[in-house]
């Protein structure tokens, strides 16, 4: 619970002493303290934000520096982190206020699994890729399985980009109330996976979410992995006409492990708990076949719908996938499941790795892969239409990104898929807001440099 963003609210509601006594309540929910005690804590909460209130009334230029550009509308509304439409148009926001102009090899813009510079050195370029990933949000209550899959999901962005992990770095959150042990269980499953594939840990922060603030014991984390390469980026970009499209089976991770704790299937966890991923990416580096892919990719966001409508929107390509093809590629403990709970299989993460180059080089994968131990088969090939297709012995339609991911649990079942009748409305809201965001970053660069040629 946010004591902030509660007080903040409630006093434009109620007044001051019915928010306290509200306060006092809420904390004595959370906390096994006196009423003495939170009557001071809540007492505290609400001079610090009353004293924020008062830099709307003196410095007009301090105003516009920690106020925000209102988008009106919220992160639920839009579907953000939710991998679908809305999730993905924001994404392209952010990625617009953080374009580095020519310092990157594979920036934001393109919506790829990870970002790549290249730097020069006495034995030629390398290329150094970065990524993160946060813990998936309903694992807060596991932390070892969120701990170890938000790893595998940043080491898989980083092999997919042709690059080998180096070091791995976490970031971990805990609120006030939570117990220390899950800091402690949450890093095991980072270093479980870290031990598996013999990628150090290299650095990492530990702080508690919103400090004082927030009551509660949500945990709140994100992995980054860095890599390095000295042949240029595997992007989804440099896909081509003719090219076939390989996949690896998918037993899920973070999104699966969800499905499963929240429904009751556990033996399904057991499915994800492996490094196949790692194990086919390692065989197609040591074999020396990097360089003769154009682009590869994991089944993530958004599953098959929303991957394959991302890089055909990046790359201009059109996709052309055989269903059967794919859902023989998925775990069958996995599929089994989501087909008992009607969740769409290509709605949601199934973490299979997608590799497109030309079918000669394909073959050479096939093989390798194969040696590992790892199911690999065709799922489709790369056309000039535009749009990413689904071929079926019965029809071919195109392949649609919903407006949110496949609801897994219940919950999102509840809040839905469908698209809101004002997205387009919204999406402007949004736009606007971004565009404040960039001309308020332009304003105060040009005001620490002009400070800065002063001196």
């Amino acid at each position: 619970m946010d004591m902030e963003g509660f007080v903040r609210k409630m006093l434009k509601q109620e007044n001051e002493r019915k928010v306290k006594n509200k306060l006092i309540n809420r904390i004595r929910e959370f906390k096994e303290i006196d009423k003495e005690k939170a009557a001071k804590l809540a007492s505290a909460v609400i001079e610090e934000v009353k004293n924020t209130f008062k830099i709307n009334e003196e410095d007009k230029e301090l105003k516009e520096l920690v106020k925000y550009p209102k988008a009106n509308v919220t992160m639920g509304e839009m579907g953000v982190g939710s991998r679908g439409k809305g999730d993905f148009f924001v994404h392209r926001k952010i990625a617009e206020i953080s374009l580095s102009k020519g310092k990157t090899v594979v920036d934001p813009t393109s919506q790829d699994d990870g970002g790549v510079v290249k730097t020069e050195s006495k034995f030629g370029n390398i290329y150094v890729t970065t990524a993160i990933d946060g813990i998936h949000s309903r694992l807060s209550e596991y932390p070892f399985l969120g701990g170890f899959h938000v790893t595998r999901a940043a080491l898989r962005d980083v092999y997919v980009m042709g690059a080998k992990p180096i070091a791995i770095i976490s970031d971990l959150h805990l609120a006030d109330d939570g117990d220390v042990g899950k800091l402690f269980d949450f890093t095991a499953g980072v270093s479980a996976v870290s031990e598996l594939t013999g990628v150090p840990i290299t650095a990492g922060s530990t702080l508690r979410v919103g400090g004082d603030m927030v009551l509660g014991d949500r945990l709140v984390s994100a992995v980054g992995a860095v890599g390095i390469s000295n042949t240029a980026p595997t992007a989804r970009k440099k896909a081509e006409v003719g090219d076939k499209i390989l996949m690896t089976e998918g037993s899920g991770g973070g999104t699966i492990t969800t499905t499963a704790i929240y429904h009751g299937f556990f033996d399904v966890i057991y499915e994800t708990l492996n490094i196949d991923f790692m194990k086919a990416c390692e065989a197609i580096i040591n074999a020396g076949l990097l360089n003769e892919i154009h682009a590869m990719t994991d089944i993530t966001n958004g599953g098959l719908r929303g991957d394959a409508h991302e890089i055909s929107s990046t790359t201009g390509l059109g996709f052309v996938f055989n269903k059967e093809k794919i859902f023989d590629l998925i775990n069958p403990r996995v599929l089994e499941m989501l087909n008992k709970l009607d969740i769409d299989p290509l709605g949601v993460s199934i973490d299979s790795l997608m590799v497109i180059a030309p079918k000669d080089v394909c073959e050479e994968i096939k093989d390798v892969v194969s040696k590992v131990g790892v199911k690999i088969d065709y799922v489709g090939y790369v056309d000039d239409s535009g749009v990413p297709k689904l071929k079926s012995k019965n029809e071919e339609k195109i392949l649609k990104p919903l407006f949110r991911e496949a609801a897994y649990t219940k919950i999102k079942k509840v809040v839905g898929e469908k698209t809101p009748e004002d997205f387009e409305e919204m999406k402007e809201k949004v736009k606007n807001a971004a565009l404040k965001a960039i001309k308020k970053k332009n304003k105060i660069v040009e005001m620490i440099r002009k400070k800065e040629h002063g001196r």
